[in-house]
């Protein structure tokens, strides 16, 4: 029987191809986008959950400050971790991380490489991760303290097929690194992707002979801190515990707190599970969903639509004996057939638009069959969409009565038609919503690239100097000879994105209840004048000597200080003592998420390693050649690194760029859905009323007359869609917005012309089928009914 009911829906499907055509084109994009989306979401909510104790292991966060300059710093201080395993007995173990700053140039023999990631850590990051040694001892990785751990991918890149334990790896030319051990490359679903591990003990002992003791530093924030706890910890209670520990030792923090965040949870959130990436997740689920509801949608129309032609046809198996039961599961087998069809061509699609999808979202997802997390994925969105899109018309379909419909009294009921108008109108407000959000985040992400940052980093060029910095004058002497290099300047760090940060601040009048976070930059005499910043009040540096007492405010920092008439007040950094000599108009160092924050210029040239050079993008190539040859005459094999200042800038926005090209291909996929379900429904319309619109042109009716009157109905639903979606868009895409402290307002126009986009296309694709109607013969649509 079975075989009958599938020989039986394949003859339907042949028969009426231009709908079959459209069903299986509509829920092939619909299936293949909605399971591009859904492994996405799938691969980003994988991240760190592959350790076998991910539950119970937590990164340790300090915030600091008080009022608006309050900020959560993932580094912390190096003894803390330590001090509460020893400590608290609910702390099982803990793990430091801590970033290479010592060396920059790797050799074996006569390779040389300098781009490899290396990080300090504890022999326990072996024990606490899933990163086990797949060569060496699991339980020793670091025999000693210069012992180095390396992926597989770096060992093959520095000794080929060679065992590597036991062979010398020569650090910038002075420092053996004995490999000890051997792990596998990180999952591209870690947060941590690192190519060299080296032990904390090599790092503590060499910071030691710089004069610092960081097994008893509670100022110094560049320690990522995992612990692994005992199930059940409170940890509100822990948190606690740990700031004690912390006051215990340096008892003027009392603004610091801590936080525990769960390593599952750190891709996506906050220590505090503020959303940090949480609700594009969301967001996209919200869209893989809005696609394939849009895919059933077309599917369920069309059934219904075309159910007053298929009346007789059930009316004979009801005759002749096929039971409402035998008819429902009939319709179903037709709709598994078609699901089955569009699912094999959907996995095809996704096989040719994964590179795409991957270039466009920065992923690197691959199509597996043989993952059964694939397959979850699949099955569930195919069973899901079946479900939906198939009991309704198969409940319809069995339902006729024989008679009535042999002797053709059966029309579609109101209900049946009003059912198919929301449906519509459901389709085309989740299209409108897309162009909506498409527009907005597009005019975000303009808003965000064209706004004044208060400096020019129009084609500059930014390079890390390593042991040129103890050259720079002579350096920058040869630069601004060459042709394609206009100006030249240094500080210690990226004018984009600063990283250091302070509270150790004083001047006069401040509350000792106050700990304002700022963010220093050393900076040279010409750097201000270099990036075209505007000095709102006093004088910039000169280089003198007595300038290393000298500092300069921006707007913010004064703002937050409450102090008036600034330059010439007392102002002490780090117990540095010096004078406020001017105050700088605020300018973004950072991402446009983020409020300007209090920074602080101030001049020592020592510290100086970072030189920027202003050149013109069409001479660009010759600057850096020059700025290349002056490099490698001061660092010889060294790698020479740079990097353009808008480039690290588009940077800090790729995640929204990304989002922002996604969505308007979606957009334009859920719009491409919905006006194949469009066009079929104008097509069965002109059919159903092919005598009416004869019997009009006989009377004297106009081809734009016909068309409008066909095209007018399906109009109306748009523009009640348009309606419907426009405050819903405005409410989403304004909490999307939210996550900006600068940030477009929803204008008006916004939603005018993602209605005036979404009529256009519909009409569009319904004025074919109803031209193509208002052109036939009427003589011969007369003859044929």
């Amino acid at each position: 029987m079975i075989r009958n009911y599938i020989k039986t829906a394949w003859r339907n499907l042949v028969k009426n191809k231009f709908y079959s055509v459209i069903n299986i084109a509509g829920l092939t994009l619909g299936l293949a986008i909605g399971i591009l989306i859904l492994l996405w979401v799938q691969d980003e909510l994988s991240f760190d959950s592959f350790h076998k104790n991910a539950a119970n292991i937590y990164r340790l966060e300090i915030s600091g400050g008080t009022g608006k300059s309050k900020q959560i710093f993932t580094a912390g201080v190096a003894p803390i971790g330590p001090l509460s395993k020893q400590q608290l007995p609910d702390v099982t173990e803990q793990v430091r991380l801590t970033g290479n700053g010592f060396y920059s140039l790797y050799k074996y023999q006569d390779k040389v490489f300098g781009d490899e990631y290396a990080m300090f850590a504890d022999p326990s990051f072996f024990s606490v991760f899933d990163f086990s040694l797949i060569k060496g001892n699991n339980a020793k990785p670091f025999v000693d303290d210069n012992s180095v751990v390396i992926t597989e991918t770096t060992a093959e890149k520095f000794f080929g097929h060679a065992d590597p334990i036991g062979k010398v790896i020569v650090a910038d030319d002075k420092q053996n690194l004995i490999v000890s051990g051997v792990i596998a490359d990180f999952p591209k679903n870690s947060s941590m992707r690192y190519d060299m591990l080296m032990p904390m003990s090599f790092h503590m002992k060499a910071m030691l002979k710089q004069g610092m003791d960081m097994s008893n530093n509670f100022g110094y924030l560049d320690y990522d801190t995992y612990l692994v706890l005992k199930p059940g910890t409170s940890l509100k209670t822990l948190a606690t515990q740990i700031r004690q520990i912390h006051l215990n030792h340096k008892a003027d923090d009392t603004d610091a707190e801590y936080l525990l965040l769960p390593l599952t949870k750190m891709h996506l959130y906050n220590a505090d599970m503020t959303d940090k990436g949480i609700s594009t997740i969301r967001m996209f689920i919200g869209i893989a969903l809005l696609i394939l509801v849009i895919a059933c949608i077309n599917y369920v129309n069309l059934s219904t639509a075309r159910s007053m032609l298929r009346s007789k046809e059930i009316s004979m198996r009801k005759i002749v004996g096929a039971g409402k039961a035998q008819l429902f599961f009939q319709f179903i087998i037709e709709t598994a057939l078609l699901f089955s069809l569009a699912a094999v061509l959907a996995l095809g699609l996704i096989y040719m638009l994964m590179p795409v999808f991957n270039q466009v979202a920065g992923k690197q997802l691959v199509l597996n069959l043989a993952d059964y997390h694939i397959w979850m994925v699949i099955g569930a969105a195919i069973v899901a969409t079946l479900a939906a899109s198939s009991i309704y018309p198969a409940i319809l379909l069995s339902s006729f009565e024989p008679l009535k419909a042999l002797k053709g009294k059966v029309s579609a009921g109101v209900g049946d038609i009003m059912f198919r108008k929301i449906l519509v109108v459901i389709q085309f407000a989740f299209s409108v919503l897309l162009i909506i959000g498409t527009i907005v985040i597009t005019s975000q992400l303009n808003y965000i690239r064209s706004k004044s940052l208060g400096f020019d980093k129009t084609d500059v060029i930014s390079v890390w100097m390593r042991d040129m910095d103890k050259h720079y004058d002579a350096a920058k002497a040869e630069l601004l000879k060459a042709s394609g290099v206009l100006d030249v300047t240094r500080s210690n760090q990226n004018i984009v994105r600063f990283q250091g940060f302070t509270g150790s601040v004083d001047w006069d009048g401040k509350d000792p209840k106050d700990n304002i976070i700022m963010h220093p930059i050393v900076v040279d005499k010409d750097l201000i004048s270099f990036f075209k910043m505007k000095l709102v009040a006093g004088a910039s540096f000169t280089g003198a000597v007595n300038d290393t007492a000298h500092y300069i405010l921006n707007e913010a920092a004064i703002k937050q200080m409450g102090i008036k008439d600034p330059v010439g007040k007392r102002f002490t950094m780090q117990g540095n003592k010096g004078t406020i000599i001017g105050v700088v108009k605020d300018f973004h160092y950072a991402s446009m998420k983020e409020k300007i924050a209090p920074a602080i210029f101030w001049y020592a040239p020592k510290y100086m390693n970072k030189m920027y050079i202003k050149t013109i993008r069409r001479d660009a190539p010759k600057a850096l050649a020059v700025v290349e040859k002056q490099f490698k005459a001061y660092n010889g094999q060294y790698p020479f690194g740079y990097a353009f200042l808008d480039d690290v800038f588009n940077s800090l926005y790729q995640s929204e760029q990304q989002e922002g090209t996604l969505f308007t291909y979606f957009a334009s996929i859920a719009i491409a859905i919905s006006c194949l379900g469009l066009l079929g429904l104008a097509a069965y319309t002109a059919q159903m009323r092919t005598r009416e619109i004869g019997v009009r042109k006989v009377l004297g009716a106009s081809v734009s007359g016909i068309t409008a009157m066909l095209s007018f109905d399906f109009l109306k639903l748009v523009l009640i869609a348009i309606a419907i979606a426009s405050p819903v868009a405005w409410y989403a895409m304004n909490k999307w917005l939210q996550d900006f402290a600068y940030r477009i307002d929803i204008h008006w126009w916004v939603f005018a012309v993602a209605g005036l986009l979404a009529v256009i296309i519909a009409f569009a694709t319904i004025s074919y089928q109803a031209i193509k109607a208002a052109l036939m013969n009427p003589v011969k649509s007369l003859r044929s009914e």
